[in-house]
């Protein structure tokens, strides 16, 4: 049963890895036997994650890419293909925030949220989908703030989020029967991250209020779901949404 969560002999790609969960998801993958492709846009920060794969005797390609660029997620398939040569498993974890008032927020302040947390997701797995083969596993990464709210100003941020769960079913759909990819998402609850880091001081311990676990989440807690999620330890689940978030929704 516990060879189902294994990724022996796959590749796995990662984008947002330069730093925070996309550092862990890169790490976790590998520790679970798979190659490991990441990108980022910040390529001296992509260096640390990628010794962090090799350590663990796993190959692995690191690719300065801007995930808002359709053109750079066809190279950075492309160069993956030619170095590691598949793609089983995509991690769509490049991210940003914003919490600014909804009457200030600028129209490219909220586009280029968009542009990176919804655009970035479907141009990167739309590259991935033309080229994975049957029994792949896309697995985009989207917040509980894109099912409820938090005491912050984030238009931008939880309007990307919520569109996350729409396209992951519809991708879903499109894909798990005809092409043999399942394609799931995770909503991560309050885990430690750069963007947490800019929250207000006292913000993170008020909203442990409304947390019935208490506390935050760790890094590892979400890797683990990551990992049950490209493999085939999830072989039937496809277009759900597993929140991971100390029981927040439930509040």
């Amino acid at each position: 049963m516990l060879d189902r969560f294994r990724l022996d002999g796959k590749v796995a790609l990662v984008t947002g890895a330069s730093s925070g969960l996309g550092a862990a998801f890169a790490a976790g993958l590998a520790d679970a036997g798979a190659d490991v492709a990441i990108c980022a846009r910040r390529a001296d920060r992509l260096r640390q994650t990628q010794r962090d794969v090799e350590h663990r005797g796993r190959r692995c390609l690191a690719i300065t890419a801007d995930v808002a660029k359709p053109e750079d997620c066809d190279r950075v398939v492309s160069e993956t293909l030619d170095v590691l040569e598949r793609v089983d498993v995509l991690v769509n974890n490049a991210g940003i925030g914003s919490a600014v008032p909804a009457t200030r927020e600028t129209p490219d302040e909220f586009r280029r949220v968009i542009d990176v947390n919804l655009n970035g997701s479907y141009w990167m797995a739309q590259a991935c989908g033309r080229v994975m083969r049957p029994g792949s596993s896309i697995v985009n990464v989207g917040s509980v703030l894109g099912l409820t709210t938090a005491g912050l100003p984030q238009a931008a941020y939880s309007a990307s989020k919520a569109a996350i769960v729409g396209l992951t079913r519809d991708l879903a759909q499109q894909w798990t029967g005809r092409k043999g990819i399942r394609v799931n998402a995770l909503a991560p609850g309050f885990f430690p991250t750069e963007m947490t880091e800019q929250y207000p001081d006292g913000y993170l311990d008020s909203m442990m209020a409304r947390v019935p676990a208490g506390r935050p989440g760790e890094p590892d807690e979400l890797v683990t779901a990551l990992i049950f999620l490209a493999s085939d330890a999830s072989s039937y689940v496809t277009g759900t949404v597993l929140p991971v978030d100390g029981g927040l929704l439930v509040t």
